[in-house]
């Protein structure tokens, strides 16, 4: 089992990049950062919430080990989240981390990656491009998203890598989702594709992913309590039976998913 740390992190910045969303950089003020993959996630605990009882499991968003600090993008939809965003700079935010499991990392430089993101879903994304290109594979982003407000830190996205646009109205990049973009139409195919976003849209990739023989893996966003594999309300029903998404996952291979 992987070691799990509970710690409480210092609010170093907070923003809104998006009237839905708060970004919130943390930092440990007693020690180093412990190892993070991409694609794990955090249990961060709601104080001072007289509805909110549970922590609430965010995505690890991006990790700078230079300054020590780790950013969590937090889409706002209920009490929870609100409280989230209403935090301060020099607040304590106490967060449980590394959990769950990542995304399969590239094993060659030339390795073809395609990281596909949806909304939040793209905020993991972030985090693996950055440690794909600090290991010498530039990855290609294909984003998606309803209209062009709601695309967030595409100039982050692109010191990692190629970025490519979807969007439902057509207010940026191509109009359609990120299955018809033509960047899927080429002749040359990616041989792997990490996903994260609305389920809808992670099945269209799986679709997409399976047709042209494309390795594939999806992080689920199943609602979760503990985040430990206790609480049994975040399971998935698997090829190989029930899973817990917080322990199993959140990273799944397609071919692991009744889909």
């Amino acid at each position: 089992m992987k070691k799990k740390f509970i710690l409480d992190l210092k609010v170093t910045e907070i923003s809104k990049p998006h009237p839905r969303y708060v970004l919130i950089k943390l930092t440990d003020p007693d020690a180093q950062l412990p190892e993070m993959l991409p694609g794990q996630f955090a249990q961060l605990r709601i104080d001072g919430s007289k509805t909110t009882f549970l922590r609430r499991p965010i995505s690890i968003h991006y990790v700078d080990y230079t300054s020590n600090e780790i950013w969590f993008l937090v889409q706002i939809v209920g009490d929870g989240t609100r409280a989230l965003a209403e935090l301060k700079v020099g607040d304590v935010l106490n967060v449980v981390l590394p959990l769950g499991n990542g995304f399969t990392l590239p094993k060659s430089k030339e390795e073809k990656v395609l990281l596909v993101g949806g909304g939040v879903g793209c905020a993991p994304l972030l985090y693996m491009g950055k440690v794909m290109a600090e290991n010498g594979c530039r990855p290609t982003f294909l984003i998606g998203a309803r209209t062009k407000s709601d695309l967030l830190q595409l100039d982050l996205f692109e010191q990692y890598g190629d970025v490519f646009v979807t969007t439902e109205d057509g207010s940026f990049g191509e109009k359609g989702f990120v299955t018809q973009h033509s960047l899927l139409q080429k002749e040359e195919k990616f041989q792997r594709i990490s996903t994260c976003g609305p389920k809808p849209m992670m099945m269209a990739v799986a679709r997409y992913a399976k047709s042209e023989a494309i390795a594939c893996e999806v992080s689920l966003e199943n609602k979760m309590a503990c985040g430990v594999g206790a609480c049994l309300c975040c399971v998935e029903d698997t090829q190989e039976g029930h899973k817990c998404v917080c322990t199993d996952g959140p990273v799944f291979p397609i071919e692991a998913l009744k889909w």
